[in-house]
């Protein structure tokens, strides 16, 4: 019998009505159901139990309480890659498109061309669209109540901007309709060694940000192994919700080998993004396998039709 079962005293007579007990046959079959439905609710949490991050920051303690569809959904897709199966994975349209961060960064960006993408994010129900600042407001406008969130990019490309900015920043696209914020962080700072300033940067981010989930970008062809290691460790400590390989604006994009180390530094706490070159259906499902929980792309209509027209093994 499991604690659960015993915890509520279903080892001991079951009474019903107004306080008449069950007899015979009626109460072995009614403890016998009683039981099995309370072992089966046990066992459906304990799949779902995410352990709360530790944090001396205070603001964070209540964005693990506030935000546990976001953390629900990072430890169920972790728990999928870590017991995935050593053959090719396969995944429905449906399922793989909200894995997708549909994204649109250019620069040369038009408003008509934010549109297309938010119908398209639409009509496949990807996670979310993400886009710079100046189009969250249009974004989410032509996104609302259609269960798709709009992320919005901090300090990005570069990652160099003052931390101050980068607060400002990130209170300023969440009033304008930011549902998550992909920050990148201060790539030169973390390379020199400035483990205190990278840190305290993406507490003050986090914090400003309050419940909406914060990803952190560490745009790893920049960085040697060691440094991501402490990145990841960093943001963990710091209480982001996800650590992100790349910009696309860089030298390179999502490697699997980064997406495996990046998911072994920070376990199945936090999600872990894979952006920049996953182009197609093939890369896309083995970034999963390695253990990405959310894929930043701007090819993810294309990703979708790689499903539907390579017939079951995708």
């Amino acid at each position: 019998m499991s604690p659960i079962a015993q915890r509520e005293g279903l080892h001991l007579p079951i009474h019903a009505g107004f306080g008449r007990p069950l007899e015979g046959a009626r109460a072995f079959h009614f403890k016998s159901l009683s039981i099995y439905l309370i072992d089966v609710i046990g066992g459906f949490n304990s799949l779902f139990q995410v352990q709360p991050t530790t944090t001396r920051c205070p603001v964070q303690w209540r964005r693990n309480n506030e935000n546990r569809p976001f953390d629900l959904m990072n430890a169920v897709l972790a728990r999928h890659a870590r017991d995935r199966k050593p053959h090719r994975m396969s995944l429905r349209a449906a399922d793989l498109a909200r894995y997708i961060d549909h994204t649109l960064l250019k620069p040369e960006a038009s408003a008509a061309d934010i549109e297309r993408l938010c119908a398209e994010a639409r009509e496949h129900r990807f996670h979310a669209v993400c886009v710079h600042g100046s189009r969250v407001a249009l974004a989410a406008a032509r996104l609302e109540e259609s269960g798709v969130y709009v992320a919005a990019v901090v300090g990005f490309p570069l990652g160099a901007a003052d931390s101050d900015a980068k607060r400002f920043e990130t209170e300023s696209v969440i009033d304008l309709g930011a549902q998550e914020i992909d920050l990148v962080l201060n790539i030169g700072r973390l390379r020199e060694g400035d483990d205190r300033y990278v840190l305290r940067e993406m507490r003050d981010v986090v914090e400003a940000a309050q419940t909406v989930p914060v990803k952190v970008i560490l745009e790893t062809c920049l960085l040697n192994e060691e440094q991501k290691r402490r990145a990841c460790s960093l943001a963990v400590e710091a209480g982001v919700r996800m650590v992100k390989t790349s910009t696309g604006f860089s030298t390179g994009g999502a490697t699997l080998e980064d997406v495996r180390l990046m998911r072994e530094c920070v376990g199945p706490k936090i999600g872990v993004k894979a952006s920049g070159g996953i182009r197609d259906t093939a890369t896309a499902l083995a970034m999963i396998e390695a253990g990405a929980t959310r894929l930043g792309t701007s090819s993810g209509v294309a990703i979708l039709r790689g499903v539907a027209t390579e017939g079951s093994g995708y």
